[in-house]
């Protein structure tokens, strides 16, 4: 019997243990690692070879789609699920497109979890629960695009186009408080420069100011504010 190898990335350690134990049950599904931080995932990744990673969207450093995007591009990369508290069809659609396998609630049963475990090792893809081939996926996706103008993407050419990595950089230090002329500063660019990608992340958001902006980004866990 093959066992499917699983990495555990979430920051909640009592959220981890959960997992920990329910995988533990079953004889055909083992964990090999866990960590709290999307860049030690990477590298966890990269060492630990998992099969399936549960990868929290909600991140220290790098979110959960980030990372899925990071590894996804390598070559030989694991299944994700990604695991979240928030839920709509814009979200779903973010994380397929970032290369998940599969998108559940953190409300999940231990059973339905396990099952997607096993069902995204075997190829298949799962969102609520629902399981699919890669052209049942893209048609799934290509209904809720059309229906769908979502924040944090925009679809150009029937391709969803979400963030740049110097867009999520400029809303994380917006979220942070920080003005144009500050965001220069500590980037090294200029205001202008700042203002223009401001310009972007609002038109991709759907929304009409930055503190819209800072709100959506934190209530789904695409940036963190520091508690320390």
């Amino acid at each position: 019997m093959t066992t499917v190898r699983v990495l555990i990335v979430d920051d909640h350690p009592l959220f981890r243990t959960g997992l920990q134990k329910a995988i533990d049950l079953e004889d055909d599904i083992t964990v090999v690692g866990h960590c709290e931080s999307g860049e030690q995932a990477i590298l966890d990744i990269r060492h630990l070879n998992p099969d399936v990673v549960l990868l929290d969207i909600n991140l220290p450093g790098m979110n959960g789609l980030q990372v899925a995007r990071q590894i996804k591009s390598e070559p030989n990369s694991p299944a994700i699920v990604i695991l979240t508290a928030y839920h709509d069809d814009e979200q779903v659609i973010l994380t397929m497109r970032s290369g998940a396998s599969a998108y559940s609630g953190k409300d999940v049963l231990p059973d339905t979890l396990l099952s997607i475990i096993r069902d995204v090792n075997q190829g298949y893809f799962i969102i609520n629960e629902r399981r699919m081939v890669s052209d049942e996926l893209e048609k799934w996706l290509n209904e809720r695009v059309e229906a769908v103008t979502g924040p944090y993407a925009t679809e150009i050419d029937g391709q969803l186009v979400p963030l740049s990595p110097r867009e999520m950089e400029i809303l994380e230090l917006v979220t942070q408080g920080m003005i144009n002329k500050k965001i220069a500063h500590k980037l090294g660019i200029s205001q202008q420069t700042v203002k223009n990608h401001m310009t972007s992340i609002l038109r991709k958001l759907n929304v009409d100011d930055r503190t819209q902006a800072a709100i959506i980004a934190l209530r789904r866990g695409w940036v963190r504010i520091d508690t320390d």
